[in-house]
């Protein structure tokens, strides 16, 4: 299995090649609207979870290929933090390659000096920060028994002022959990006090990994934006330029990307700039084929590698 994925359009990246270093599903929280689906192997262990002469290989022979590619990011499946080569695994990507590095965490292990120092190789790191008080983090986060959000917290600020890199911190508002005034003036405040590059508020936009989890409303994303202040913005939908590809190597794009996260035929569309009746034909096929399923998330189609 490769360990590099893309590059698939970032609603906050741009062009992102992805680059994946735990099994499916390692982390160390079960956030309830994870795209990815439910935590399989939940745990703060640090440890080499897969080989990474392996997954620089898949990266070198992913960057010969000349595509544009706006960033490099560590995300994927899981945890990126909890695999121990992430330090080696960024310094041997800047010996290499001047595109810009990005890492993607939840955030929760950065109260370890380890894992800061490893962090120190990328250009921006983006943590999150969904919940601040224990009962919200528990009920949204679904957090390692070990894990505790104060100290997670006081992580991502020792980590903010060590870092040399740029800081962005996300936000993910889920209607009926987190959106209540009370609850986002108190993460307003905490994500104001560690003073982050930017402050992105996201939205739940495909399926997820608990049942009936849904965006806040457009009144909440206002109000949220309010109560950030400057720093902050809300995530918008891909853009850009789409990307041209060989029939055989786009059937190859459609199947990483729905492999990675759900994607409806429009947001296939968007990223790789193919009619519709071609991406339903590839669709049909893989379907027949048991590649991919088909799911439903508020009344829309949604396809997922298998």
């Amino acid at each position: 299995m490769t360990h590099v994925f893309g590059p698939v359009p970032s609603r906050r990246l741009g062009y992102s090649l992805g680059v994946d270093i735990v099994p499916r599903k390692t982390c160390t929280l079960d956030c309830v609207y994870c795209q990815v689906g439910p935590t399989i192997e939940k745990t703060i262990e640090r440890k080499q979870w897969v080989d990474p002469d392996h997954a620089f290989d898949d990266l070198v022979r992913a960057l010969s290929r000349g595509e544009q590619i706006d960033y490099i990011t560590f995300s994927g499946s899981g945890e990126p933090t909890l695999n121990t080569s992430l330090g080696v695994l960024l310094r041997k990507i800047k010996q290499i390659s001047s595109i810009p590095v990005a890492v993607l965490t939840n955030g929760t292990l950065l109260y370890l000096p380890d894992v800061r120092r490893d962090l120190r190789g990328a250009d921006l790191v983006v943590p999150s920060l969904d919940a601040v008080t224990p009962k919200v983090f528990d009920r949204l986060n679904c957090p390692h028994a070990e894990l505790d959000v104060a100290k997670i917290i006081e992580g991502i600020k020792t980590f903010r002022k060590e870092f040399q890199g740029s800081l962005w911190l996300e936000v993910m508002i889920v209607k009926g959990v987190n959106d209540n005034r009370q609850e986002l003036e108190r993460i307003a405040t905490v994500a104001q006090s560690i003073r982050p590059d930017k402050i992105q508020i996201n939205s739940v936009s495909r399926p997820a990994a608990l049942h009936g989890i849904e965006p806040a409303s457009p009144e909440v994303f206002r109000l949220a934006l309010k109560l950030f202040g400057k720093p902050a913005e809300l995530i918008d939908e891909f853009n850009k330029h789409s990307i041209s590809d060989s029939l055989e190597e786009t059937g190859q794009r459609i199947l990483q990307l729905v492999k990675r996260r759900p994607c409806s035929i429009a947001q296939i569309r968007q990223s790789l700039g193919i009619t519709e009746a071609e991406i339903e034909k590839r669709i049909l096929n893989m379907l027949c084929e048991g590649k991919i399923q088909e799911i439903r998330h508020e009344g829309k189609k949604f396809y997922k590698g298998l």
